[in-house]
């Protein structure tokens, strides 16, 4: 049987915080902006961080496993 939680759960994770689509922070011209299409290297940063956070709480702490077959 495959674990297919690690992977569902970090293809989410990954479409919901990029950079700009949802919000970005910090954003151009205040600190959230939300829905503006753009990026800049200090809000990739950001969300890489919010990204690994929530990945590593999400996988180690609660451990999401979805199985398949």
């Amino acid at each position: 049987m495959a674990d297919w939680g690690p992977v569902l759960v970090a293809v989410v994770l990954f479409v919901l915080l990029t950079p700009g689509l949802l919000f970005q922070m910090p954003g151009r011209n205040r600190v959230i902006e939300f829905g503006n299409m753009q990026t800049s290297g200090a809000s990739i940063l950001v969300h890489a961080v919010i990204y690994f956070g929530l990945i590593t709480i999400l996988l180690i702490a609660v451990g999401v496993h979805i199985y398949a077959g």
